[in-house]
């Protein structure tokens, strides 16, 4: 019963709100604060999902200049509990099948968002470096998510080069964003499906790696963002087990 009641709350929203969000970027189509405004209306979704959601992101990240955002990628509920993290003037890079997907594909482009072609590497090498143009020319920060698929309860998976190739070139720094484990922890069928944290780390310097040292920063920030999972999944066991008890 409460999973029919979350589908009469969420689908109408999220239809609403690619129906509404596509008329009002018409006014002013792919401006990239437009992802800024919607991710914030998705992430309004957590709590009917009976998630509670912390954010941290640090001031001092937010008052910095253009970079290259990379998140964990577990499954589609990434879109409402790493929403709340989206900085302004960020777009996000997605695939180029996105654009099919009834009233939220034609949203998805005219928030501002680059879809990329993943099944040809030729125009996928093309398009780190329109990646590079537009954050130049638009004044933007870039979110990838580096495993290229979602997880699925498989942990972290290896990180694909392609935002680290464009962090180098640009000469931009990489924020890692870290999302506790959502895998199999929500029951659409019960009141509360516990805490998330979303957690983003200090840049990562990209000007002491080479165009060479591609695999070499990836593998760095794969290091660094499954030790942050860890500490973040431990942290929700550790409050879960605390909120049981009481």
């Amino acid at each position: 019963m409460l999973v029919i009641l979350r589908a009469l709350i969420v689908i109408p929203f999220c239809i609403f709100v690619c129906l509404f969000g596509s008329l009002y970027c018409l006014f002013s189509p792919r401006n990239p604060r437009h992802s800024y405004t919607f991710g914030r209306l998705f992430a309004q979704l957590a709590p009917i999902f009976g998630l509670t959601v912390e954010t941290r992101v640090k001031p001092k990240i937010k008052a910095s200049g253009n970079c290259i955002y990379i998140a964990n990628h577990q499954n589609n509920y990434d879109m409402v509990t790493a929403a709340g993290a989206v900085q302004p003037r960020t777009v996000t890079v997605g695939k180029k099948s996105l654009l099919w997907i009834p009233f939220f594909g034609p949203f998805y482009w005219l928030t501002g968002n680059i879809l990329i072609d993943r099944n040809n590497k030729a125009k996928s090498r093309g398009t780190i470096f329109q990646i590079i143009d537009q954050m130049k020319k638009r004044d933007i920060s870039v979110w990838m998510f580096p495993e290229g698929t979602r997880s699925r309860g498989r942990g972290l998976l290896p990180f694909k080069t392609g935002a680290f190739h464009a962090a180098i070139a640009a000469g931009v720094p990489i924020v890692p964003i870290c999302v506790s484990n959502t895998s199999n922890k929500i029951n659409l069928n019960r009141w509360s499906n516990g805490h998330v944290i979303v957690e983003m780390m200090s840049p990562i310097d990209t000007t002491k790696y080479s165009k060479d040292q591609v695999r070499e920063l990836a593998l760095h920030c794969h290091e660094v963002m499954a030790e942050k999972l860890t500490q973040l999944n431990q942290e929700v066991a550790e409050r879960e087990a605390a909120d049981k008890r009481v």
